[in-house]
């Protein structure tokens, strides 16, 4: 067998970079003797760049190609070539002479220089004369067998596959090759091309360029939103420097953590935009109502810092409290979100500790008295009057919110007056959220309408690459007649398993802009057409997307011990999951078997012949397999295989196996010499067949059975249905199936989510109790956290969404946010009771006190991340569900907040007061009304 590979799976290990080399009028040959001599070196030394692996190229070879016939009659077999050819092609040091002062080295000089000179190796003596080996066959210098083939656009090409060092930068990387591509482009020939066919950089800088546009995009509207409020420019300015504080604060604990500028990092400060500058909000709303108060800068700066200061640092450790069980969740979904967590955590500590720091401070020494006199006077105010039309709007939407926000405590009356009524519609809308999320389903992950799409093929087990070539370039020029398409690159039997009967053709289409057709569409429509061409298996399979390569998302392993049984079982397998809704391109790994010719070595026979099977199979392999001998180095000082074969005429049949002489241990009393036998003597060679494979997984034989989705259709709903579908088979004992792929990795991520979304809970809950110092008013602010649920399954409903990879992290994230409102609310109603107010007019009082910066909190982080829930850019689709989940989380948790939390939080109250007070009484009470009824007087009096 050949040497084992081991590999650490990693998605960053695949190529970045393929390269086509190409030429109108060079043989292929000469293009990979130029790809490996010149380009290849010149690439691999590109700072970054791990290994230059090359495809579809005819490696230079020199070929011994032996005639059975000269080597029966000379009585040579193909070991003893091997031996001469090793024996006579050496440069060997001989040690070395001294001679006074100088010292002389040594060194036999037996290397061949031309090709043509193998044939002059003696191999043997025969009645006292040389046999050459030219004698036995031919010497060509020629090619290895032709195992692997590409094509771009039809034309054969020679391909390079650019492999990064693990841990460097993709880009960086990228950016060198295309610099050394220039330079190479002055050294080759003129008429040699090298084109690249596929940079996964450029996706990458589109995918980051999105994200910077969204965080940009982001902080602009947010800081929008903060104007809009405050209605001041300097307000703005001393709450929108938390902004590029936290996030250039963040790229410390990156480069702590060694994390790199990467999609998930990006991904996190866009995310953070909106949240980043909600304690900044808080704190600096609530300094300026204490100088509507009359206080002085100073004083109004420490002591609005110091009243609302213990609620800012719950909500800031309520988010943390979510991130960090997000960045440290199992499976693969922990490694993603791994720095998209530790990101966002520090960076939201970060703006706390401005929001302490900083912000009180300029709010000290930076007063606004013209902010002052108009929100004191916000109705007196004539916004038209105003020139600055920026700023006569933010005046008239302030009129407006106020008149409206004086409407809010007589709404919040009544939902206290009408408590049942509020909790039943709580009750209402999140039994609507159960409903909705059931007809959403599940998938692994979003779909993305990507440039880009491969399609694998594979042919009838045994196909020769030449048939297997010509089968996918039917394939590939029906595609090219697609009107999306733009160019295809095709590959046959490339990659760790690759095989002549495999092979694979990447479409890339036309940008998204110029086409009228989504990706998605475009397979769709391809998938039945495809399957009409004979003699090949198509599978369509998605681009690579952010978090690595894509396969078919339904992988169903059947696992068995014997290997028969298990065919059969597959092919039920099979046969099932082919009738579930939404299947599409349901296939086997188990192709079939492939035909080979056995060879049945009769020990009797052999024994008494005096062969032995070492000496059969040393005989036979390298006649067809081609083994190398030696190494010839050219004048350039490259090596080149020496290998001895068979003619291919001669390895056709079984006749031309079966009459292969194969060498004795039995001694020609004639010659002295050991006699030489055909194979057919002492065994009989047949047609027969054998599996191409075989796979084990967990020390059992495996056959895999994997599908595609077809649009409309989740892969959780597919999933669950193809299981019932395999359970109603009733497979033998011992046979059972697993599912892998997508379904694995969804199955996985609702644990760890659910994991992380239960840790999220317990540790909001531990820090709102110590902030209230009880541990049943935590409860009420709790009660806000479901209230997001119908927000997350309306958005998705109406963005035809599903509950994904990154929705799910949306949900979690939303457990940190909606809470905050929570605490504002409650936080203030105690401070108010506190100084004596009743339980009615405190919570009135908080109410509207805390209206407008639980308003703008939420209008911050809602069009913080509006950017993101747009899609605007390349690969953004993939992003968009997390922003839009939380998006209609925040909506809908906001608005119900705001009556649902105080009614709550007077249903414990009273619960607590009747457990506390009212219910001993009652009980005691009880008691001695009891004991009196049990007791009977002794004497009676007379009246």
């Amino acid at each position: 067998i050949d040497e084992p590979i081991v590999r650490h799976f990693d998605p960053n290990d695949s190529p970045i970079m393929s390269i086509a080399v190409q030429s109108p009028t060079r043989p292929t040959r000469e293009l990979t003797d130029l790809a490996t001599e010149s380009i290849t070196q010149r690439l691999e030394a590109v700072p970054g760049v791990a290994a230059v692996n090359l495809s579809g190229g005819e490696q230079r070879t020199i070929r011994i190609q032996l005639d059975p016939s000269a080597m029966r009659s000379y009585g040579i077999t193909p070991p003893q070539v091997m031996t001469a050819l090793q024996n006579e092609n050496q440069e060997v040091p001989a040690g070395r002479i001294d001679k006074g002062s100088t010292e002389t080295l040594v060194r036999i000089r037996g290397r061949i220089v031309d090709p043509k000179a193998f044939g002059g190796i003696v191999v043997a003596v025969r009645g006292g004369s040389p046999v050459h080996l030219r004698d036995l066959g031919t010497v060509i210098d020629g090619s290895a067998d032709v195992r692997t083939a590409a094509m771009l656009n039809g034309q054969p090409t020679v391909a390079l596959d650019i492999q990064k060092i693990a841990g460097s930068n993709t880009v960086q990387v990228a950016d060198s090759v295309h610099a050394a591509l220039t330079d190479l482009e002055n050294v080759v020939p003129s008429d040699v091309k090298l084109t690249i066919i596929r940079d996964d950089s450029q996706r990458i800088r589109e995918s980051l360029s999105d994200v910077q546009l969204n965080i940009m995009l982001g902080a602009i509207l947010t800081i929008a939103i903060v104007y809009l409020f405050l209605n001041s420019w300097r307000s703005t300015i001393i709450t929108g420097l938390t902004l590029p504080v936290s996030v250039i604060s963040a790229f410390f604990v990156m480069w702590l953590f060694k994390f790199t500028v990467n999609t998930m990092t990006l991904l996190a400060l866009s995310l953070a935009i909106g949240l980043l500058i909600d304690d900044a909000i808080v704190v600096r709303e609530n300094i300026v109502r204490h100088v509507q108060m009359g206080k002085d800068h100073v004083k109004a700066s420490m002591e609005g810092t110091d009243e609302i200061g213990m609620a800012v640092i719950s909500t800031t450790l309520a988010v943390m409290a979510v991130f960090v069980p997000v960045a440290f969740m199992g499976g693969i979904i922990g490694k993603i979100f791994f720095q998209f967590g530790v990101t966002v955590a520090f960076a939201v500590l970060v703006s706390l500790f401005v929001s302490f720091t900083l912000d009180p401070m300029l709010s000290s020494v930076w007063p606004d008295p013209q902010l002052e006199h108009e929100l004191d006077h916000v109705g007196d105010v004539d916004y038209s009057r105003v020139r600055n039309p920026i700023r006569r709007v933010a005046l008239r939407f302030n009129i407006w919110f106020e008149r409206t926000a004086d409407h809010y405590p007589r709404w919040l009356a009544w939902a206290l007056r009408h408590r049942g009524t509020v909790m039943l519609g709580a009750l209402a809308s999140v039994v609507a959220a159960v409903l909705i999320t059931s007809k959403l389903g599940f998938t692994w992950l979003p779909d993305t309408n990507s440039d880009e799409f491969n399609v694998s093929i594979r042919t009838a087990p045994g196909s020769t690459i030449t048939y297997t070539v010509g089968k996918a370039e039917q394939v590939a020029t029906f595609l090219r007649q697609q009107p999306e398409t733009e160019f295809t690159y095709t590959t046959i039997g490339s990659g760790l398993r690759g095989t002549p009967n495999a092979g694979s053709i990447y479409v890339h289409l036309k940008p998204a802009g110029k086409r009228s057709t989504s990706s998605q569409d475009v397979q769709s429509r391809l998938r039945g057409q495809l399957r009409q061409i004979p003699g090949i298996t198509p599978i369509i399979q998605s681009a690579s997307s952010i978090f690595g390569g894509r396969g078919q998302p339904i992988s169903v392993n059947v696992q068995g011990p014997e290997q028969s049984r298990l065919k059969i079982a597959a092919a039920q397998v099979l046969d099932a999951i082919k009738g579930v809704p939404g299947i599409a391109e349901a296939n086997s790994s188990d192709d079939g078997n492939i035909p080979q010719l056995n060879v049945d070595v009769d020990r009797e026979r052999a024994w008494a012949s005096g062969v032995g099977i070492a000496s059969v199979a040393s005989t036979l392999q390298p006649l067809f397999t081609g083994q190398r001998a030696t190494q010839w180095e050219d004048a350039n000082g490259y090596s080149h295989d020496v290998i001895v074969v068979y003619p291919d005429s001669l390895r056709q049949s079984v006749d031309n196996v079966a009459t292969i002489p194969v060498s004795s241990s039995n001694i020609d009393p004639l010659t002295g010499r050991p006699v030489v036998i055909p194979l057919s003597q002492v065994a009989d060679v047949s047609l027969a067949t054998g599996p191409q494979q075989i796979n084990r997984r967990n020390l059992e034989r495996q056959i895999s059975v994997s599908a595609g989705v077809l649009p409309g259709f989740n892969v959780g709903d597919v999933a669950a249905a193809a299981q019932k579908a395999i359970d109603a088979l009733g497979l033998p004992p011992g046979y059972h199936t697993v599912f892998g792929g997508d379904v694995q990795n969804l199955n996985e991520t609702k644990g760890y989510v659910g994991g992380a979304l239960l840790l999220a809970v317990v540790f909001i809950y531990l820090i709102i109790a110590s902030l209230f110092g009880s541990f049943l008013q935590p409860l009420s602010i709790l009660m806000s956290l479901p209230l997001s649920f119908i927000g997350v399954a309306l958005a998705l409903l109406v963005t035809k969404g599903n509950l994904n990879i990154m929705s799910m992290i949306g949900i979690i994230m939303l457990m940190g946010l909606v809470v905050k409102n929570g605490i504002l609310l409650v936080d203030f109603t105690i401070l108010n009771r506190k100084e004596g107010v009743e339980r009615h007019g405190a919570l009135l009082t908080a109410g509207r006190t805390r209206l407008r910066p639980i308003i703008m909190t939420s209008m911050a982080m809602i069009f913080g991340m509006l950017p993101l829930a747009l899609a605007i850019g390349p690969g953004a689709d993939q992003r968009a569900p997390l922003a839009r989940a939380v998006i209609g989380g925040l909506i809908t948790s906001t608005l119900l907040t705001l009556f649902v939390v105080p009614v709550v939080y007077t249903l414990i109250e009273d619960a607590t007061d009747f457990t506390m007070h009212k219910a001993p009484d009652r009980i005691r009470g009880f008691a001695k009304r009891f004991s009196r009824n049990r007791e009977s007087p002794k004497t009676v009096s007379a009246p």
